[in-house]
């Protein structure tokens, strides 16, 4: 009879109320999912936990320490999750601004194609993921991190040989390149032709745990390779990588004039050679076939 008299005081306003709050939640959790800031609130929730058994059991001088520390908590917090804070903003701003920044990503994505176009032609080694749903900062922190606006030039300066980041992956999120040099899951599935090394088996890797998209480039062969859901497509022409990228991104990726090889010898790559993982080579990384 109780509950009865509640039901009543449960108005319009108060269900928004409820499913506001869920969403800050929910958006807050899916931001820190598989983020050592997910480790963070773990043991925030252990000292409130402490902070409220406290309070029942009544332990004085756990409470008077406690209750010095409390007002300091929500500065600790957004230094803590400052990052965190950051991401659900521009988070918001990209929902918010989706319209107009489509054609901008549109863009941005044909680079990727171009760029692919150009690793073909001078057989050079590339991996290139692009994040979406799923959050990929574990692996933006095994890198260097960038936040660079996503360009045709960036990508061609960062997989030259001769460049310091060329080794390893590039993760692409939106319109920005958020890092390079990028450490990635190796794919154990042994069905996997013996002929992918270990940029191929990167590429699958990071897919199998994602939902990401990797574009992957060999310098053996030049060939153009598409990795999504732990499967790979390889051999595609700069048409069918367009295409493939066109409908996985679920949008139009233009077609643009795609630049001519540069003649000097093999071009960007002339030494690299692949190398089993465990090789005594010093920096190979799982994000590159050395």
């Amino acid at each position: 009879m109780h509950a009865v008299g509640v039901w009543p005081h449960l108005t319009v306003v108060s269900v928004l109320d409820i499913m506001l709050v869920a969403l800050i939640i929910y958006e807050f959790l899916a931001q820190i999912r598989g983020t050592r800031a997910a480790l963070i609130l773990v043991g925030a929730s252990v000292a409130a936990l402490v902070f409220y058994f406290s309070r029942v059991l009544g332990l004085t001088t756990l409470n008077w320490l406690i209750a010095r520390f409390v007002p300091y908590a929500a500065f600790i917090v957004i230094v803590i999750f400052a990052p965190e804070i950051r991401e659900a903003l521009a988070r918001l701003g990209r929902r918010l601004t989706l319209a107009s920044s489509a054609g901008a990503e549109a863009e941005a994505y044909d680079d990727i194609v171009m760029a692919a176009n150009l690793f073909s032609q001078n057989q050079t080694g590339a991996l290139i993921v692009i994040e979406r749903e799923i959050g990929l900062r574990t692996y933006v922190e095994s890198g260097v991190s960038l936040e660079a606006h996503l360009s045709y030039d960036l990508l061609a300066t960062i997989f030259r040989p001769s460049a310091p980041l060329h080794d390893g992956a590039v993760i692409v999120h939106g319109d920005r390149i958020v890092a390079a040099a990028c450490f990635l899951p190796l794919s154990m599935n042994p069905v996997l032709s013996t002929q992918l090394g270990t940029r191929h088996r990167a590429g699958i890797g990071i897919t199998e745990e994602t939902d990401a998209i990797a574009i992957i480039v060999s310098e053996e062969t030049g060939g153009i390779s598409l990795a999504v859901a732990g499967t790979i497509e390889r051999d595609l022409t700069v048409e069918r990588l367009r295409d493939r990228m066109g409908k996985l991104l679920r949008r139009y990726v233009p077609p643009t004039p795609l630049p001519t090889a540069i003649a000097d010898g093999r071009g960007m790559d002339e030494s690299e050679t692949e190398m089993p993982m465990g090789s005594s080579d010093s920096h190979s990384k799982p994000g590159g076939e050395r």
